[in-house]
């Protein structure tokens, strides 16, 4: 593979090798850029040399909390510049994940990838930009799961490790609360599936614009409280899941309760974690998947390998709009190839390594973050005998009326079976209502049950 380079750095193998994680900080001199050329999170302001990439030109907030589908008319009304297919992929192999390129090569009669104009349009309000420029000297990674000295921004900007590039993904601003309509489907070979529909409410504490004192990042103190209520099919209907997140592993950094209505009681639940299975999904993603991924890192030894022009599904209007029924996304084998929407996006690079000591379904996961969100788009996720598991594609989406950029929806090819599963639609029900209040007690394993029970 060519060099990457990392912030004008041309690094080789063995010098990714050195960076490890630990307690550095960002150099001065490096987090002076971050008010030059380089965006406030530490993407790089201007386009690339081709032209192909443009300068950053953050969108304004606008919209209200509830009841707003994200769309721009004006990128919505775009066509394709053109189209990747099993033809012409060659041409294109460094800016395609593995996943995607195995897609092209399986069905290379019905699989494409539309490719349209680049618009860097992602940002976060101005505060999170602001502290996040501040947290670039002061945030520090002990080990690979306790971030610290942060507050509510991105807390590694200019990232020295893999880890801390997956924590800005974890601890990125994704607004005060949400009630998300999460439908999934697991679609079968011929296209056919089920349907599972899922109401999720959280609360963010960092990050959190409302909050005075804001939460500074420090093991211990809470980062999210969520909970989820299943409400069909029959036979899963009733089944809630609570999660409390830290930052740490074990109980510390995670405490989960689940209700099952055959027992009519709540419980804890040390399974809601790493790769055991979510529930309602028959094995098609694991817990450390939900959000492309949201598990503990202590499993893994990461790498930061640099950056990459990808193409990566990006301003996701369409496919995650409500013009589009479930029955138009689910095609045999993939996604209905015309629905998503391709840009060329410069992404950061990170591998994970599963260690020998602390197993995992995965051996290794390739990580592709898109650089002015933090936001994972895709990963590569390979077996124990090296061969390409599954792909996970994240459609982005940068939401104005929060000002944040989520995946929706998240699709995980199972390359092993040819079935995928698909998570995070909401096209048939109601977009996320971030306007809702929910205090501490609404979160707890008492109040859930007592809710579950009635």
């Amino acid at each position: 593979m060519r060099l990457i380079h990392l912030f004008g750095t041309a690094l080789t193998a063995s010098s990714l090798l050195a960076v490890q994680p630990g307690l550095a900080k960002a150099p001065p001199e490096e987090a002076a850029r971050l008010t030059q050329d380089l965006t406030p999170v530490g993407a790089e302001k201007a386009g690339n040399k081709a032209g192909t990439i443009p300068e950053w030109t953050p969108m304004s907030q606008s919209g209200p909390l509830k009841d707003f589908w994200p769309t721009n008319p004006k990128i919505d009304a775009e066509k394709p510049v053109f189209t990747i297919t099993a033809a012409n992929m060659a041409q294109y192999a460094e800016n395609l994940t593995a996943g995607h390129s195995e897609l092209l090569k399986r069905y290379p009669d019905s699989y494409k990838i539309n490719v349209y104009p680049t618009h860097r349009n992602a940002t976060f309000p101005q505060e999170i930009l602001d502290a996040t420029v501040a947290n670039a000297t002061t945030a520090i990674l002990e080990g690979v799961d306790f971030p610290s000295g942060a507050t509510l921004g991105i807390p590694f900007p200019i990232p020295q490790s893999g880890a801390e590039a997956i924590w800005n993904h974890k601890l990125k601003y994704r607004g005060t609360t949400a009630r998300r309509y999460n439908n999934q489907m697991i679609v079968q070979l011929d296209g056919s599936f089920t349907l599972t529909k899922i109401v999720e409410d959280v609360n963010f504490y960092y990050g959190n614009l409302t909050l005075d004192p804001p939460v500074e990042l420090k093991p211990g103190i809470p980062l999210i409280k969520y909970v989820s209520e299943t409400l069909s099919p029959p036979r899963l209907a009733g089944t809630f899941i609570v999660a409390h997140e830290k930052a740490g592993t074990g109980p510390e950094g995670r405490a989960a309760w689940l209700y099952a209505p055959a027992l009519k009681r709540i419980r804890r639940a040390p399974a809601v974690c790493c790769d055991n299975p979510y529930e309602g999904t028959d094995g098609h993603q694991f817990y450390d998947q939900v959000d492309m991924f949201n598990g503990v890192l202590e499993r893994f030894t990461w790498k930061l390998v640099g950056k990459r022009e990808m193409f990566m599904p990006y301003n996701s209007h369409r496919i995650a709009g409500n013009t589009i029924k479930y029955d138009d996304i689910a095609h045999p084998q993939h996604v209905n190839p015309e629905l998503p929407r391709f840009e060329l996006h410069r992404a950061w690079v990170v591998e994970a390594e599963n260690k020998s000591d602390l197993r995992h379904t995965f051996k290794k996961i390739v990580f592709y973050i898109d650089e002015d969100s933090w936001s994972i788009f895709a990963r590569d996720n390979y077996d124990h005998q090296g061969e390409l598991m599954q792909l996970q594609e994240g459609h982005l989406i940068s939401a104005s009326n929060v000002l944040t950029t989520t995946s929706v929806p998240e699709v995980v090819y199972h390359f092993d079976s040819g079935r995928y599963f698909v998570t995070a639609m909401a096209n048939e029900d109601k977009p996320t209502d971030a306007s809702l209040e929910f205090d501490d007690a609404y979160f707890e394993a008492t109040s859930v049950q007592r809710r579950a029970a009635k």
